[in-house]
């Protein structure tokens, strides 16, 4: 007898015929397990019409998927027949079940391969099938069983018809499908093809022979994400079989394809990150990826992504890849930058140079600023500097120049020693080295803002013996570092010593320097520098200097040089009446009031600064000594400019503007008295008359703090959170509350709130903002009404600043206490 793939198609389905024909006669004549043996007989016989049809169907000869699913159905009838000859065993109710079903699997390969069918022998075959499929028996009632029993859902039927669509498709058509099916083709190719190869079933002389791997590789580009992923997973398989295969996945075109999938579905991007792995080895293939565009960056991206897996396998290949020093180039420009540190470290010459070179050149961020700070890059680069050759020297400063934007890598320059050697670097008149010295002084302004540098003494006075020496922009750099050194908290001691070694005679001559960066440069640290000595600095500046600062102010186009040259001049001793003179005959008030009212609302840091010089400079010419030079001020308009401070300068400006307003309300009682005098006979009119003085008040001539409306925003600085201007306020609220206008003064506080915003510096101001307070609030809880109205709150402050607070204030506040009556004056409490 011939096995059934040696018959033709119409004999393989008549053999199946009889096959049906002996497994219905020996369920009929079978004694036992009646009930599962009757439906096994429905079932079976259900079979014969549909193997009529396609026995008489012509076209179906020379098909071979469908003679292979018949060839399968066969098989499964054998295995019934079998069975149904005993039905004696214990466990037969569960075979005929898992028969019957293998069954309707078959039949679903019949189905499957039955392209040209007719419409009713397809619904024949899908009846069945159905009913093979959802076929179950209760084994808890054997021997008896019930086909109704049990019947599965349709989606359990639809998952069972899906699990049985991969046709037993010939070798050469998995091929073919591979080639050219459609989505639904091809995942059942694949899966085919990947049981093939996990059977041993065709050889690698196959995969090769049929273009597998190209095919493969060309399918990517084209297919759903459910097929992609099985033939990258398939591509593995492939791979791993043998090196052959791995070379034929080499080619740049094929691992090109791979390289787009890296930016896919989660689970792609992990296969493909795999597979470029496990050919990785392959010195070819490490060549050909670094060139491939976009493969690095997708890397570095997988590498930092939330796969671990990816990750993982993204960071070896890295690895792998960076022997090549391009590709550790092109890691450090997607942000990765462990080999290009490494081949800082461990690197030839010339690979140091090459990514010291790249490294200069780089727009970094902060952040990578910071990667390569961490990861090790300054340490290698300060030792190529001081050790290497001209060119390695030259391309690590410029490395160190890009790193050094960055707080946190300056300190690690100063922790490597490197100060010492670029200030020996700037000393060097050895010619070939002067092409180091722009971006060394560069470094060293960059280092100069940490305040670490301290630690090398001296550094201020070798800095400043090189500027002479130097040029414009070394100067430049010079002049900057200075100024951050010398702006440092800790730096007294260095200032002291630049002023003994002639700092004011070196820096002033650039103020007349033609270069913008310079001479800006030289006025902030002249500005610095000017803080600690005002009584030496009249003499330092000189009529000259003093009148080319003044004309820095009236012709630089940059607010930073005229906030410096406006400070500098606010440094210069109050109490001197021939600087005060000078600065008159020279206009300067009048230019300082024309610039504070041009300036723009919007505040930058700069205007800040240029506000707080000029309110710093209103000081001056608001010295309660000389009521002309007041006028000479009110009459030019600096008052409502002092009051327009207290709203929108910063805490130091406000506490400047409310330190000259103090100084002019010290002023109004005596001028309202005098004016009084002069203009007896003409009665003032109402809006005229101010409640505090009680008398003719107008802003320019009695300075009068009431009509000049500064007292509520003075009141809102001391509700504020920020406490540094509270005694500057405190001291102008109590010009109000001096000799015989010390009631309408208190009431006016009052009046305006003040009282609980007093109290607010008493619990949380300076010791002398809390001693001011305690003088203005004894002043006014003298009248009734206020002790009456706000004691009670009073007293909970005083208390606990009696308990907690500083002993000098003790006495002050016992004072207070026993105005309120809760203490006796000489009481011993304290």
């Amino acid at each position: 007898m011939k096995h059934m793939e040696e018959l033709g198609f119409t004999e393989t389905v008549s053999e199946l015929k009889g096959l049906v024909h002996e497994v219905i006669s020996l369920a009929q004549n079978s004694e036992t397990q009646r009930e599962v043996l009757d439906e096994v007989e429905i079932l079976v016989g259900k079979f014969d019409p549909i193997l009529d049809d396609l026995r008489d169907n012509i076209k179906f000869k020379d098909h071979p998927p469908l003679k292979k699913a018949v060839e399968s159905l066969g098989l499964e009838l054998k295995r019934a027949k079998v069975l149904v000859k005993k039905p004696d065993t214990k466990s037969f109710t569960k075979q005929v079940e898992e028969v019957v079903h293998d069954l309707g699997r078959s039949l679903g390969l019949v189905l499957l391969a039955s392209l040209e069918v007719s419409t009713d022998l397809k619904d024949k075959i899908g009846a069945l099938h159905k009913d093979l499929m959802s076929t179950r028996f209760d084994m808890s009632s054997f021997p008896s069983t019930s086909y109704d029993s049990g019947v599965v859902s349709e989606l359990e039927i639809e998952e069972e018809i899906q699990e049985v669509k991969r046709v037993c498709f010939g070798i050469d058509d998995v091929a073919l499908q591979l080639k050219c099916g459609d989505d639904e083709q091809l995942k059942y190719a694949l899966l085919e093809l990947n049981e093939l190869i996990g059977d041993k079933r065709v050889s690698s002389e196959w995969i090769n022979d049929e273009g597998v791997i190209p095919i493969l590789f060309n399918r990517l580009g084209s297919s759903n994400s459910d097929n992609r992923l099985s033939i990258v997973q398939l591509l593995r398989t492939i791979a791993s079989d043998n090196a052959d295969n791995k070379e034929m996945m080499a080619d740049v075109g094929l691992l090109s394809a791979l390289v787009k999938v890296l930016v896919r579905d989660e689970e792609e991007r992990r296969e493909a990150v795999g597979l470029l792995l496990d050919l990785s080895g392959l010195q070819s293939v490490r060549r050909r990826l670094g060139r491939i565009q976009g493969c690095i960056v997708m890397l570095v991206a997988l590498l930092n992504g939330d796969d671990a897996v990816a990750s993982h396998h993204a960071g070896k290949l890295l690895k792998a890849l960076s022997s090549n020093t391009q590709n550790a180039l092109h890691m450090a420009e997607a942000g990765y930058f462990k080999p290009l540190v490494q081949y800082l470290k461990e690197g030839s010459d010339m690979s140091k140079i090459l990514m010291a070179t790249a490294l200069s050149r780089m727009e970094l961020t902060d952040q990578s600023r910071a990667s390569l700070g961490e990861d090790g890059a300054i340490e290698p680069l300060v030792r190529m500097f001081s050790t290497g050759k001209l060119e390695a020297k030259l391309s690590a400063l410029s490395a160190l120049q890009n790193l050094s934007n960055l707080t946190e890598n300056i300190q690690r320059l100063i922790s490597s020693g490197i100060v010492a050697s670029l200030l020996q670097l700037l000393f060097s008149v050895t010619s070939v080295l002067m092409t180091l010295r722009e971006p060394a002084s560069a470094i060293l302004a960059r280092i100069a803002q940490s305040e670490s540098i301290l630690v090398n003494q001296d550094v201020a006075q070798q800095m400043l013996s090189l500027l002479n020496l130097s040029s414009p922009v070394i100067q430049n750099h010079l002049l900057q570092a200075l100024n951050s050194i010398a702006s440092h908290s800790r730096a007294s001691r260095v200032r002291r010593k630049m002023k003994e070694n002639g700092a004011f005679q070196l820096l002033l001559p650039f103020l007349m320097e033609t270069n913008i960066k310079i001479r800006s440069s030289a006025l902030n640290l002249l500005y610095t520098l000017s803080k600690d000595l005002p009584e030496e600095l009249t003499d330092q500046l000189g009529e000259t200097y003093i009148k080319i600062l003044i004309n820095i102010i009236l012709s630089s186009t940059l607010d930073s040089e005229k906030a410096a040259a406006v400070g500098i001049l606010g440094h210069l001793p109050i109490s001197d009446k021939k600087v005060t003179d000078m600065l008159k005959r020279a206009n300067l008030l009048p230019i300082l009031v024309s610039l504070m009212t041009s300036k723009s609302e919007i505040s930058t840091e700069t205007t800040c600064w240029l506000v707080e010089s000029i309110t710093g400079v209103f000081i001056r010419f608001t010295n309660p000594s000389d009521k002309k030079l007041q006028l000479y001020s009110a009459e030019h308009g600096v008052i409502p400019l002092l009051v327009k401070s207290l709203s929108s300068g910063s805490l130091v400006a406000k506490c400047r503007a409310a330190t000259s307003l103090a100084q002019l309300s010290q002023n109004s009682s005596s001028l309202k008295k005098l004016r009084a005098l002069r203009w007896s006979c003409v009665p003032p009119s109402a809006d005229a008359i101010c409640e505090v003085h009680g008398g003719h008040c107008l802003v320019k001539s009695t300075f009068c703090l009431v009509k000049a409306g500064a007292i509520s925003p003075m009141i809102q600085i001391l509700e504020g959170k920020e406490r540094e201007a509270d005694e500057a306020v405190l001291g102008a609220l109590a010009t109000l509350l001096h000799d015989e206008i010390w009631e309408s003064g208190s009431n006016y506080i009052a009046k305006k709130s003040g009282i609980p915003a007093i109290l607010k510096v008493l619990e949380s101001g300076s010791i002398k903002a809390q001693e001011k307070a305690l003088w203005i609030l004894e002043k006014i809880f003298e009248v009734e009404e206020h002790r009456d109205k706000y004691g009670e709150s009073a007293q909970v402050v005083l208390i606990d600043l009696a308990q907690q607070g500083d002993s000098r204030l003790k006495s002050a506040t016992a004072k207070l206490l026993a105005q309120l009556e809760l203490l006796q004056v000489q009481s011993s409490y304290f």
